[in-house]
């Protein structure tokens, strides 16, 4: 059977995808193409029918594209792929039981699993607590949130972006070019004390930093964090605040740890090049959930994405009773392009930088034939 599934207390699969992101929408793809190996039994569990795609969520923010512009229908593609969707979200891990528990208090039993369902959200921990900090993980959830401060068009008046990377960047420039606001969004990027975008060329940093400058955003270098009640960061205040969006990067969910399988010193579930568990090699992952043992990964999409193949190539030759030979290594630099807000963007290859419109057209251009991509696989075309 295929399509949601929610009324059941346990079924089995062949093979078990945990989570809807981008790596595992390659392997549905993998899938509807090729057809599941070997006629296995699939079951697809995520807690949403639809991915959101993050790259294009400052766009929406500065109105370039429209709310539902930036979604994969996970559901259509686990039609097409003959998997069996679950609508619901992992809460265990028996990796020796091979048995998945979900929220809900189901259990799925697996032969192989894989894992693709980011990380969690660290505001809080780093921030400190407050109703005011809202968390860009996970990213559906996000996007809820502020749609729905839009249309109250309340608290969003002043906004601080806590955390200086690419995703911390493009939110607080979204932000201060959102659509239908005015006045516009008073914005401030409080980085942390690693600065602005961490690994990234000088040349690009400085472009960065004048768009900021330009546009009004203001620019802390310092840690935030609420003392009493207060946001502060670099020993001053920095209320009035509105809204915290904590764009801190990723934290590991607490069931991987728990479950036994061999994880990182941050509780992430460890893999090889095969995306492959070294303690349990009959469960695989990618994305935010996992960290390489052979080198050092940033929780980036663009990984997600291109290990995305490597999975799908190494669960069919797993099925097959195959050692897995695919591997994903990555390129000696990614490309970047930073929404700027303002009908502009900034290129970033390794030491290469570039700005303008024609910028933000390419970035446009590669996210829809990502999104089309997998909509024409969804409609069968």
């Amino acid at each position: 059977m295929t399509g949601p599934q929610n009324d059941f207390a346990r079924t089995s699969a062949n093979v078990l995808l945990v989570g809807g992101g981008h790596a595992h929408v390659a392997v549905l793809a993998d899938w509807t193409r090729r057809g599941i190996p070997k006629g296995a039994r699939a079951v697809l569990l995520t807690p949403e029918p639809t991915l959101r795609y993050s790259g294009m969520v400052p766009g929406w923010l500065a109105g370039q594209h429209g709310i539902g512009d930036g979604l994969v229908d996970l559901a259509a593609l686990a039609v097409r792929a003959g998997v069996e969707l679950v609508l619901d979200r992992c809460r265990a891990l028996d990796p020796e039981a091979r048995v998945v528990t979900t929220a809900e208090g189901r259990e799925v039993a697996f032969g192989i699993a894989s894992f693709d369902t980011g990380g969690v959200g660290r505001g809080a921990a780093l921030l400190g607590k407050d109703p005011r900090i809202v968390e860009v993980r996970p990213i559906g959830a996000f996007v809820e949130r502020l749609a729905g401060l839009r249309a109250s068009r309340q608290g969003l008046a002043r906004v601080v972006i806590a955390g200086g990377g690419a995703g911390g960047v493009e939110l607080a420039f979204g932000l201060r070019n959102l659509a239908g606001a005015e006045p516009r969004p008073v914005v401030t990027l409080a980085t942390g004390t690693v600065g602005l975008l961490p690994g990234f060329a000088d040349s690009v940093r400085r472009r960065v930093a004048k768009a900021l400058a330009r546009q009004g955003i203001a620019l802390v270098e310092a840690d935030a964090a609420f003392e009493r009640g207060t946001l502060v960061a670099g020993g001053q205040s920095l209320e009035p605040v509105d809204l915290v969006i904590a764009a801190t990067g990723s934290a590991a969910p607490g069931w991987v740890r728990a479950s036994g399988i061999a994880t990182d010193a941050g509780g992430f579930l460890s893999v090889d090049a095969h995306h492959r568990s070294p303690s349990h090699p009959h469960i695989f992952a990618a994305g935010d959930v996992a960290a390489r043992t052979d080198r050092p990964l940033a929780h980036a999409g663009v990984h997600a994405v291109f290990a995305g193949p490597v999975l799908a190539a190494n669960l069919r030759q797993a099925l097959a009773g195959e050692a897995p030979q695919a591997a994903y290594y990555p390129r000696w630099n990614n490309l970047y392009l930073i929404n700027t807000g303002d009908g502009s963007a900034i290129l970033s290859y390794g030491p290469l930088s570039a700005q303008g419109s024609w910028v933000l057209a390419l970035k446009h251009a590669i996210d829809k034939a990502w999104i089309a991509k997998y909509a024409a696989l969804a409609r069968g075309a």
